[in-house]
């Protein structure tokens, strides 16, 4: 059976046994971005907004994301996580988010990556929603990822 194939002979839905792999370390990272007005970006480097510091608030929720990841993610196997680093930048037309996630074990983390940028770009749209109701998510992306029998691989 193709380890793509999450399903089991008769059709139920079944978690990819990674109990043969070996444990490598691994790593992924990823990146998204929040497209809001030069007002509201205004506020957020001025740590004006009415709910508190969008930045460290959505760093915290990026790390909290990661870690609760194969709760939200059917099939996703929950992992031991090392490490989960969630940085948020001030860029020209919004925020960026980056995220990488770590772990010592049989499968990859570029879901936790992934769902650490998801959960931060969601809790800057949530705190700025109030001031601005045209943000915009996007490109939420792997970027990068190491380990594992398929070795290492960057976005070009």
């Amino acid at each position: 059976m193709s380890e793509l194939t999450h399903f089991d002979e008769v059709g139920r839905p079944r978690m990819v046994d990674v109990s043969a792999k070996t444990a490598t370390d691994r790593s992924a990272t990823a990146r998204g971005f929040v497209c809001v007005s030069p007002e509201t970006l205004a506020l957020v480097r001025a740590g004006s907004v009415g709910k508190g510091d969008v930045i460290g608030i959505a760093e915290l929720a990026g790390i909290m994301g990661a870690k609760r990841t194969s709760d939200l993610i059917p099939l996703c196997h929950p992992l031991a996580l090392t490490s989960v680093e969630v940085r948020v930048m001030v860029e020209e037309h919004g925020l960026s988010v980056e995220a990488t996630a770590r772990t010592t074990g049989p499968t990859g983390v570029e879901m936790e990556a992934l769902t650490a940028v998801a959960t931060a770009c969601l809790t800057i749209y949530d705190m700025l929603k109030a001031g601005e109701r045209g943000i915009v998510i996007e490109e939420i992306a792997l970027v990068a990822k190491s380990g594992g029998r398929s070795g290492d691989w960057h976005r070009e």
